[in-house]
């Protein structure tokens, strides 16, 4: 029988952080490494079922708690409805404001909620129509660029600056989804790329919001 120890974990836990830890068949914890899930509230799993920790050894099981991979699916799955909402009540609250930007937000809502699909299914979509603009290029517009200028109080006290602030929140919301996707370590390049696009023409109509047509990237 193998026994796992405290420096053994921490070994692993150093070169890549977990949320979740598999015992393994005919593996047992030492009461050290007991200590250390525990403090870290790490989940423990053995063949594929959730346990709580006890004694230095698997103990018993948690009634109502999936898998790994299960557990995976559920916080993405949430985290992906969450985004949904709020692309609706962006849309909703901007109605008042911007007919037409309003239209644009519900647009790039039904572009978000094809990702669902491609992670559950693998189906795959037409991408997001690429706009002209000088700060990105339809070979960046996939990628990750990060915010073309820093959202402060001063935008919030322009003509538009409800506008700016309420697509900040929401592509705010789409960098909360992007975290959640490398955690659970979704493989499907397309739904990054999705996401990219999708955050690159929040940003797109931040600036037009804020100078009209002109681009105001710093690079």
């Amino acid at each position: 029988m193998k026994f796992i120890t405290e420096d053994d974990l921490r070994d692993i836990y150093r070169k890549d952080p977990f949320t979740s830890y598999e015992i393994q068949p005919g593996a047992r914890l030492t009461p050290g490494a007991r200590q250390f899930l525990q403090d870290r509230q790490i989940n423990v799993f053995a063949d594929g079922t959730a346990m709580h920790v006890g004694d230095g050894v698997v103990a018993g099981r948690e009634p109502g708690v999936g898998t790994p991979d299960l557990l995976k699916d559920r916080r993405l799955g949430a985290c992906l409805k969450s985004a949904e909402a709020l692309f609706l009540l962006t849309a909703s609250e901007l109605m008042e404001l911007d007919v037409v930007l309003a239209q644009e937000v519900l647009q790039l809502g039904r572009k978000f909620e094809e990702i669902k699909y491609m992670t559950k299914e693998g189906k795959t979509f037409e991408p997001v129509p690429f706009r002209t603009c000088g700060g990105m290029t339809a070979e960046t517009f996939c990628c990750d660029i990060g915010d073309c200028f820093d959202i402060t109080e001063f935008h919030m006290q322009t003509e538009k600056g409800r506008q700016i602030l309420l697509l900040h929140r929401l592509r705010c919301e789409l960098y909360e989804v992007q975290v959640t996707v490398m955690e659970v370590r979704c493989t499907n390049k397309a739904v990054t790329e999705r996401l990219n696009q999708i955050i690159n023409c929040i940003s797109q109509l931040i600036c037009k919001a804020f100078g009209g047509g002109e681009c105001l990237r710093n690079e």
